[in-house]
């Protein structure tokens, strides 16, 4: 009797653990939906119901660059290169998050296992100018690469590369965390390599890079996230309209007293498309990498 009890208990509690977790689901996915809904109304507005009464695809189509054809005959032209900006974002955004794996797997390597005077004052020093936020050193860094462009234009305010130099100063924090993982790794593989005549560099190349793919892929996903959805570095530092990133540029829907919101709803939901695919793509080592870091072996 008391077995039965305990499986309707147990039933009971998986019901209600389900329920509070697709509750929260819903809760969390609710604004994607509303926005998904927007995008799918005629006109412009923001207020409406969240199914569609005459859903249209007119919003998609500025999105994707298209003309399109009302059913009054009147042609809609594309308001923003949308497709030119997410190329944009996500161009600027791999080659920042590439530099910054880069740089964090080699300098995490080294305060690793190198030994060399002021390690640790230089891992402390890093940890504590990163918590100060990008977006406090925005005067200083437009005041800098305005200079700087007078000198060397590639590195000037409206360049790519420029923003992906400043994107590459937030290296600090990933280099503690690829630091924890490697500090997990035993070093009796570091003397097996050594007594083979492996060098520090085919060490880390042959060794600690293939163990380290998990956290290699999560630093690469947050990198990669945290470039691609910037606002305020990539606003001060691109000014023409070619030049802009998708989350800048979408900010040219709602000036001008003219909102357009079911283009940018349009736009909005398109931007989450290449992180959508990154996370499909490295998903594999994602669940085993996002826990590593954190334990000191």
């Amino acid at each position: 009797m008391s077995m039965v009890h305990a499986q309707k208990n147990l039933f009971f509690r998986k019901l209600l653990a389900h329920g509070f977790l697709w509750l929260f689901l819903g809760i969390i996915l609710f604004p994607f939906f509303v926005t998904l809904s927007i995008s799918f109304r005629e006109g412009n507005f923001v207020t409406g119901s969240l199914i569609p009464s005459s859903p249209t695809l007119e919003h998609w189509y500025l999105a994707f660059g298209l003309e399109y054809v009302r059913p009054d005959g009147e042609i809609i032209e594309p308001p923003f290169p949308v497709l030119l900006w997410l190329w944009n974002s996500v161009k600027i955004a791999f080659i920042a998050s590439f530099g910054v794996l880069c740089m964090a797997a080699t300098a995490a390597y080294a305060f690793s296992r190198l030994r060399f005077r002021g390690k640790t004052a230089l891992l402390d020093t890093m940890l504590v100018v990163q918590m100060f936020p990008a977006a406090l050193a925005i005067v200083a860094l437009y005041a800098l690469f305005d200079s700087l462009g007078d000198v060397l234009p590639i590195l000037g305010i409206d360049s790519h590369w420029s923003l992906i130099l400043v994107y590459l100063s937030g290296v600090a924090m990933h280099i503690w965390t690829i630091k924890g993982y490697f500090d997990s790794i035993d070093p009796a593989l570091d003397k097996a390599a050594a007594i083979d005549g492996a060098s520090h560099f085919q060490t880390f190349k042959w060794i600690f890079l293939p163990l380290a793919t998990p956290i290699l892929a999560v630093i690469f996903v947050l990198a990669f996230i945290g470039a691609i959805g910037d606002y305020p570095l990539a606003s001060i530092m691109l000014r023409a309209e070619e030049n802009l990133t998708l989350a800048v540029g979408s900010r040219q829907y709602l000036m001008d007293n003219r909102y357009m919101w079911g283009d940018f709803a349009a736009a909005a939901i398109l931007s989450g498309a290449p992180i959508t695919l990154l996370f499909l793509f490295a998903q594999r080592f994602l669940v085993s990498g996002l826990s590593a870091g954190g334990v000191k072996g």
